[in-house]
């Protein structure tokens, strides 16, 4: 799997788990939605990511780029 795929199932099951939280919890855990919204918001113009560095450095995966040269 890629840095950019898991990124995507990541961010994804964190909005989906924020959501949760929200109904089930406490109503104040939709600020965690809109912090995994802004942090991949300026992701895409940035191109700087901390869970992408986590997924690279302890995880060891590769983005596609790297996969596709070796």
């Amino acid at each position: 799997m890629s840095v950019e795929r898991a990124l995507l199932a990541f961010a994804g099951f964190m909005v989906l788990l924020s959501v949760a939280l929200t109904f089930y919890v406490h109503a104040n855990f939709f600020w965690l939605t809109i912090f995994v919204g802004a942090n991949m918001f300026q992701s895409a113009f940035t191109g700087f990511c901390p869970a992408a560095i986590v997924m690279k450095k302890v995880f060891g995966l590769k983005s596609e780029k790297e996969l596709a040269t070796s």
